[in-house]
This record gives C-alpha cells, sequence and structure tokens, in this order.
C-alpha cells in the first residue's frame, strides 16, 4: 500500500525520503492557497502578452544598406526580439536598402513620421551630430564590441540635444577599420600616396597618414580595383568576403582605424504613445542589442579574414604597440581640432573623447 506521507525534497536536490510524522491537510485551505498561486503565476506570467481584443501595434523600420549587411542583420534580430518579448503585441515592418528612405534622409524621415523608426549612420552628415562624431575619431578600439558599448553609453549618459527629436533605441559602430590593398603595405605612418577608397572621418586620417584618399560609392569599387584607379580600400574586414573584395586585395593590414558609428532612432509621437510595459521592452534591447551587434560583426569580420586567407592566398598583418603608438601620433591633429569645433557649441569635446577611451567604457 502507497504510503499517505508526503515525500519531500532537499535544498540539495536529493531525496530525503518520507516525513516521519503524518501531516493533515484541510483541503479548503489548500484549494484556496492553489487558487492564489495560480492567480499569481497568471499575472506574472501576462507581462507583455497580447489579450484578446488589444490592438496589434505595427512600426517601420528603415534602413540603407543592403539586406545581407551587418546593420539590417541586426535591424532584423531587434525586430524578432521584440515581437517575440511583446508576445505579438508589437510587429514590425523593415525596410532594407534604403526603400523607404534613402541614408541621408532617415533621420528626419523618422523625426516627420515617414518611418516609426530608422538606422542611420550619423558620419553621412557631417557637423549635425558633434557628439557622437566623437565615438569616430581615432581611438584605436580592439573591436566593434567595444565601440559600440561606448558609444551607445555615451548617448546615454550625454543624452544628447542633437537627437532631440526622436528617442534613441540603440546605437553600434562598425568594426575598427583595416586597410585591404593590392600590394604590401610597408608603413602605415607613410602611406606615400596610396589611393586608397575611404570614408567618414577615415578620410583624413589617410591624408594625415599621407595617402591620397578617394570617396566613391562602394557600387563602383570593383570596377576600380580592377582598372587601377585605387590600389585599395580602407573600411571594415567583412567586405573581404562581402563584397569579394579578397580577388582584388591580397593584403590587408589590421590598423584600427576610426570606426563609423550608427544609432537606432524613434520617433517621439510614436514612443510617447507606446504603453509602459512595450517600452519597458524596448528600453531593456538598449545595450542588449548594442554588444549583441559588435560581437556578432566582429566574429563575421574574423571569418572573412579567416576565409581570405584560406580562399584566396590573402596575408593579414597585425600592428604592434610601437606602430600603433606611432600611428596614433601622426593622427592626434585629428583630436585636437575636433575639440576645438565643437567647443564653439558649448561641447566640452576632450570630456566626450575622455570617456570614450577609458578602460572599461561605462557601466550599463
Amino acid at each position: 500500500m502507497a504510503s499517505v506521507f508526503p515525500r519531500f525534497w532537499s535544498i540539495s536536490g536529493q531525496d530525503s525520503g518520507y516525513i516521519s510524522t503524518p501531516i493533515h491537510i484541510h483541503p479548503i485551505k489548500t484549494m484556496k492557497a492553489n487558487l492564489l498561486l495560480l492567480a499569481s503565476i497568471m499575472l506574472l506570467l501576462a507581462g507583455c502578452s497580447r489579450k484578446e481584443g488589444d490592438a496589434v501595434i505595427e512600426l517601420s523600420y528603415a534602413n540603407f544598406p543592403p539586406p545581407e549587411t551587418f546593420p539590417c542583420v541586426q535591424m532584423e534580430r531587434w525586430k524578432e526580439e521584440v515581437e517575440r518579448r511583446t508576445n505579438g503585441r508589437v510587429r514590425i515592418k523593415t525596410y532594407p536598402g534604403g526603400t523607404l528612405l534613402g541614408a541621408k534622409a532617415i533621420y528626419d524621415g523618422v523625426a516627420d513620421g515617414t518611418a516609426a523608426i530608422g538606422n542611420f549612420a550619423m558620419s553621412y552628415q557631417p557637423g549635425r551630430f558633434p557628439v557622437s562624431e566623437a565615438t569616430d575619431l581615432p581611438h584605436f578600439f580592439p573591436d566593434s564590441k567595444t565601440a559600440s558599448h561606448r558609444l551607445a553609453a555615451l548617448l546615454k549618459q550625454e543624452n544628447p540635444k542633437e537627437f532631440e527629436e526622436t528617442k534613441i533605441l540603440t546605437a553600434f559602430t562598425c568594426p575598427p577599420g583595416v586597410i585591404m590593398s593590392n600590394t604590401p603595405v610597408e608603413d602605415v605612418t607613410n602611406l606615400k600616396n596610396a589611393t586608397l577608397r575611404s570614408s567618414g572621418t577615415s578620410l583624413e586620417a589617410l591624408k594625415l597618414l599621407g595617402a591620397a584618399p578617394i570617396a566613391m560609392p562602394q557600387s563602383d569599387i570593383p570596377d576600380a580595383l580592377h582598372k587601377g584607379v585605387i590600389s585599395g580600400i580602407v573600411s571594415s574586414g567583412e567586405v573581404m568576403k562581402d563584397m569579394n573584395y579578397a580577388v582584388y586585395c591580397k593584403h590587408v593590414v589590421e590598423a584600427r582605424l576610426p570606426v563609423i558609428s550608427f544609432a537606432v532612432v524613434m520617433n517621439k509621437k510614436k514612443w510617447e504613445a507606446l504603453p509602459d510595459d512595450v517600452k519597458k521592452v524596448f528600453d531593456d534591447l538598449y545595450f542588449e542589442q548594442a554588444d549583441w551587434t559588435g560581437e556578432y560583426v566582429d566574429k563575421h569580420v574574423e571569418d572573412a579574414l579567416a576565409w581570405s586567407k584560406e580562399t584566396h592566398g590573402v596575408t593579414v598583418t597585425k600592428l604592434d604597440d610601437a606602430q600603433v603608438a606611432a600611428i596614433k601620433a601622426k593622427l592626434a591633429p585629428m583630436m585636437d581640432a575636433y575639440v576645438k569645433r565643437v567647443a564653439q557649441n558649448g561641447i566640452d569635446g576632450q570630456k566626450l573623447i575622455d570617456f570614450l577611451q577609458k578602460d572599461e567604457g561605462s557601466s550599463k
């Protein structure tokens, strides 16, 4: 006959056998306790769950690069997380490749409500986002995850006026720039008028390093490399595989040149109209998404360079500490010029630089 005494488990998880004395259980009290427990669990599970009759919140998300690039990969990941965490109460319609708004129109398009959410690169509009631009200076970040978290922390701390028309949902950067060329680079501090395609603050950095940088659309690069119009490019290393530049550029130097910063912003009125529990879902993703994006694209660069070496015999060179110090000295005028320029707008540029160069970024 089965024992009428209940079994129990110790804290350690070991079955401690039967309780040595009988327990008298009152059935009505037990039923009430169980009902209260069930009600509590249901309330906890409700959270952001969608109730029958709840209106679905539909939001558009504009982005400008092609779907396979990391800014769009992170967009799709964020969409999936939001929809999952709100149990379908929020649905995001994504528009990659400039299909809703072009690269330079995204911030204004979000501010005026053309798109509810948008991802854009601040350096595409020089001077308009002065606080953010501090991140694009030559800090020699080790990777995108570090740079992305520090950018996100900077914007969270400063809450800069340049974003006052929108709500910042997250921020991230591309990986540090590498030099990809068809001939070996002997000395990064003396690039000997090398014609290198670049963009953003890397254009100024390359001038200071003795190159003759050229700005051109990504779509023109393969033909320019093939015809010898340019001898290489400066960008983050994933393009060696994604754009197949390993066919033309047989030499890569991991020079840790300036990153390009991105922000994901939301229309202010649409943000304010969200229920508080949905706002919390978005806010909880702020640093998480920045870190996830950095980790994702850092691994992508690592894989792309490994593929380039194995498939196309590309040589990849890392700089030692002395070489990095020499490049820093060459690029120091960029830091000084930034501090002087933003001071005219009442911004303490040196404070921003010091924050970004702290060993531990900023705590969440």
